[in-house]
Formats: structure tokens, sequence, C-alpha cells
């Protein structure tokens, strides 16, 4: 099945799903604050994560256009799973469409691992085998959705940051590395692009970490807390990037390093204090940028750095809710429910993570594709040999460029 093919039938079984949906009345009434939550959200969605990546000069457009892709259909498929988990049954209202984002933010997290080596078809397969397993995690095992729950996330450093991270990283190792890195490269202008993903992610990300709480004057809190991580994550990655590369400032340390700060507050966002908050966003700014300069992990087959923005911030993060009880009181947290939460969505991460690299991986195999056979046989070489990437230009230029 092709790539439109597999998302309008995915798209007409959801509409089939919708049809015996009903609207909470209860819950359809939005406010001036739950609008603007809702709206700074979906910005980074839509536009944050896109442009983000849009730095692989190769993969710009596919960076950009596949994020409105998966965002729509797995908005879709976040509202269903999450409603029939929590409520069994299909109920649709505002703030379905917020958990909803959140969601979808954990796979385009894990797409930024695999971006230029999987087709459209293999995008819907990561939309529709990473929700599920995201939200057994959310719902079953970390408890989101309990009042009395003793597992506090509310800016989902746990359960989209580390859980997309290390999920994407899985499959992207089953997968393995991209033919050729000369494609990951980028170029003055898509460096430009990304930095607008930036500025997007940074003005939006303190709506992001505020989704959840519970009160009003925790998502307040919330909010000032993480403008102050990304604050002080930023001073320190353009400080920190100049120390270890020789005087100069790295733009992959300025694109995504400056934004390490947000994805560490979330767990704690409404428990620390502006001190905190402050220290956080510098521990998590210095550990990306140097994660981006120096570390090895990963790098043959982490497209776009995920693990040194996402993953290793997000641990840090989930590390400090373990202990913060230590430093502030009645924060409600529960060290052993923190530990648990954070190793357990490490492990499954992992594994289902792995489990759906196979399954992209068994259908890479088993597509055969003509254009890519003739190419190859044009200019004399074996196509067992060669792959198309999946977001750079014509078949016979991705060829040539894979030569």
């Amino acid at each position: 099945m092709n790539s439109w093919g597999s998302g309008f039938s995915t798209d007409q079984v959801f509409l089939v799903i919708f049809f015996r949906s009903t609207l909470d009345d209860s819950k359809l009434i939005i406010d001036d604050s739950t609008a603007s939550r809702y709206f700074g959200v979906t910005l980074m969605i839509f536009l944050g994560f896109g442009y983000l990546r849009a730095f692989l000069k190769a993969y710009g457009l596919g960076a950009i256009g596949f994020t409105m892709l998966i965002a729509s259909l797995g908005m879709q498929w976040s509202m269903i799973l999450e409603s029939l988990a929590r409520k069994a049954e299909l109920k649709v209202d505002s703030s379905a469409l917020l958990h909803a984002d959140l969601g979808v933010a954990a796979v385009l997290v894990s797409f930024g691992a695999v971006i230029g080596r999987i087709s459209p078809t293999q995008i819907v397969m990561l939309v529709l085998l990473e929700l599920p397993v995201y939200t057994i995690n959310k719902v079953f095992l970390i408890h989101q959705f309990d009042t009395s729950k003793h597992v506090r996330d509310g800016g989902s450093t746990i359960v989209v940051h580390v859980f997309g991270a290390y999920f994407g990283l899985a499959a992207a190792t089953v997968l393995g590395p991209a033919v050729k890195d000369r494609l990951k490269c980028s170029s003055y202008q898509s460096d430009i692009f990304s930095l607008i993903g930036t500025m997007f992610l940074w003005m939006f990300l303190p709506s992001f970490v505020a989704v959840e709480q519970a009160t009003p004057d925790l998502q307040s809190k919330a909010i000032v807390n993480t403008i102050l991580a990304l604050l002080t994550s930023t001073v320190t990655s353009f400080g920190l990037t100049q120390i270890l590369q020789d005087g100069k400032i790295g733009t992959r340390a300025v694109q995504n390093a400056t934004l390490a700060g947000g994805v560490t507050i979330g767990a704690t966002a409404s428990i620390v204090g502006p001190f905190g908050a402050g220290v956080l966003g510098i521990m998590a700014g210095a550990l990306s940028t140097v994660a981006f300069a120096h570390s090895s992990m990963f790098k043959s087959v982490d497209s776009c750095g995920i693990h040194n923005l996402h993953g290793l911030p997000g641990l840090l993060g989930g590390l400090f809710s373990i202990v913060s009880p230590v430093f502030y009181n009645d924060t409600g947290l529960a060290p052993f429910e923190q530990m648990v939460a954070l190793a357990s969505t490490l492990m499954i991460a992992l594994l289902s993570g792995a489990c759906c690299g196979v399954a992209m991986k068994a259908i890479e195999q088993l597509h055969d594709d003509k254009d890519l056979r003739t190419a190859a046989a044009s200019i004399g070489l074996n196509p067992t040999d060669l792959r198309i990437e999946p977001y750079s230009g014509s078949v016979r230029k991705s060829v040539l460029l894979c030569v």
C-alpha cells in the first residue's frame, strides 16, 4: 500500500470511530486561559517541531510537511485512545484536544531520530504503534489522570520527553544509520529556518508545561518557572558552546540546547522556586550543550540529536523530581513512585521502540521501488546497494548523492 493509501485508509477508520463519539457539553466552555494554552501548544506542535528539524537541508520540506501529517493523524488517534482508556467511551471536549497535543508531541520527539530514513508509510506506522504504548504508560502506569496520584509530571518531562526520545532512539537503532551522512548536513538557509522553530518552541514551552497543572495557581507558577529555566539554559548554551568549540558559537547547541531548561523543569515546574528553576536551567543547558559538542552516544542513528535535547534533560528532570523533597517541603512527591515511573517509562520506551523499528524495517524490506532500480541501472549500480532517502529531491539526485 502506498503512503497516501495508508494514511487515507487510517483516517477513514478514525472517522467511523468518531461516528460513535459524543461531545461533553460540561467541558466545552473554553475561557481565555484555556484557549491561550491550546493555541500555544498547537503552534509549538505544528510550527516549532517542524521548523526545528528544517536544519537538515535535504529533508527540510519533509520535516515541516510531515509534521502536519503526524499532528493531524496523531491527534485523532490520541483522542480516541485516551478517551477510551480513561472513560471507556469516546467523548470529545476541550481538554481532549490538549491531551491529544501532548501525545502528538511524544511522536514528534521520536520522529526526530528517524527523519530522513523512513517513508511516509512508515511514518503512519510510527503514529499508530507509538501512541497506544504512550497512552498505556500515561494512563495505566503513571496514572496521569488520577487525582490521588503520587507521581507528579505536570510538565510531561517523563511522559513525553523521556518516552518519546528513547522510543525514537530504539527504533532508529534497529533501522540503522542513514545511507549517507552527507544528506544530514545543514546550510546557512536551513539553519535560519531551524532557528525559527527554536523561537516558536522557546516561546510556547511554558504553555506546554502548564497544560496539565491541576489549578490556575500551579499553572501560573509553572509558566514563570519554565521561563526562568529557559532564560538560564539559553545563556548557558551560548556561553558554553564557545568554550567547547574554540570560541565559535555552535548552531546545533543554539538551536537545541537553549530549550533544554524547558524540558528539565517540567516534572517540578510547580514545585521549585525561582532560584531552583534557574539552577535547573543552567544544569540542563550545560548537559545538553556538552552532549551536542562531545557525546557520541546514538550519534550515528540520531538524526536530530533528540538524545541530547529531550533524552538527557528529560532524565535530569526525572531524577530531580526524585530528590526534590530533600530541598522543598510539601511537594506531594513520593520519591519511590517517581523513580519507578522514570525507570518503567524508560524501559517501556526502549522495548516498544525497538519493536516498532522491527515493524518499520519489515515494511521497508517488502518495498520494491521500480524508480530506484531504474535509476541505479542507468548509472551501472546494483540497486540492492542503494536506498532512496525519503525526503530529498528526485530519485536520480538522491542516488547520485549517495554514491
